[in-house]
């Protein structure tokens, strides 16, 4: 039997140390789609990718997330994770002393229960990271210890690349990149679309959308999605700004 699987956020309410961020955000995402989220600061992006990802900061008050017919905030952020969402966080932790090789073996691992044959999980990873255009010796390195702006990010397209999940959400993945770096981490995300996932895009700016094309764009405002359309909407925001969304 055919399973049409989305991920549903319906009036959705959060709040950090009782000051509501979310004021009834709505969104849905279907698998094969990629939506771009945009808004000025504050406008509760960030506050949107981490609570769907179960951060213990934000609090939810109303609405529901699903997936299908899976309760997404009745899980812990590692169901999460086992349910198909991941995140690209906007400012990724430094993790000392683990190797990107190391860390993403062990991810799989916990994705998937199964044991991974270290050696024939490095080959595995030298392949991928082969096509990716990344210096082989990237696995051997700390995650994200010393790494450029520009490195974190591509670290976040390799591990999108190794774990694959079904629901990707990218908070300003293209946040202080050069123009370099800005097309490998759209390439990674163009390699990453297909029928089988959905990308959830937030972002302050255009720039990002003249690699990759989202399906829909939506405008973002003081905790709501005030407005929603095509690519054509991410130019009239670059021409005119968010002034005339703001009540």
């Amino acid at each position: 039997m055919f399973i049409y699987m989305s991920l549903n956020i319906n009036n959705l309410h959060a709040s950090v140390e009782q000051t509501e961020i979310l004021r009834g955000l709505t969104l849905q995402l279907n698998k094969g789609e990629v939506h771009a989220i945009m808004g000025p600061n504050g406008s509760g992006k960030s506050t949107l990718a981490n609570t769907l990802m179960g951060h213990p900061t934000y609090t939810v008050t109303d609405g529901s997330v699903t997936i299908d017919d899976t309760d997404v905030l009745a899980l812990e952020p590692n169901e999460r994770a086992k349910a198909g969402l991941f995140l690209s966080m906007q400012y990724p932790p430094e993790i000392a002393g683990v190797t990107m090789s190391n860390f993403l073996r062990a991810s799989v691992e916990a994705l998937t229960g199964e044991k991974q044959h270290p050696i024939k999980f490095y080959k595995q990873l030298q392949e991928t990271m082969k096509e990716m255009g990344m210096d082989p010796e990237f696995a051997g390195r700390s995650v994200n210890t010393g790494f450029s702006g520009g490195e974190k990010k591509r670290a976040e397209m390799l591990q999108l690349a190794v774990l694959k999940p079904t629901y990707a959400i990218l908070d300003e993945t293209d946040s202080g990149l050069d123009v370099d770096a800005l097309r490998a981490v759209s390439e990674g995300i163009n390699n990453f679309r297909s029928t089988n996932t959905s990308v959830l895009l937030i972002t302050h700016y255009n720039r990002i959308l003249e690699y990759v094309t989202p399906d829909y764009i939506h405008i973002m405002v003081d905790g709501r999605i005030v407005a929603s359309g095509g690519p054509e909407l991410a130019k009239e925001i670059e021409l005119n700004g968010y002034a005339a969304y703001h009540s």
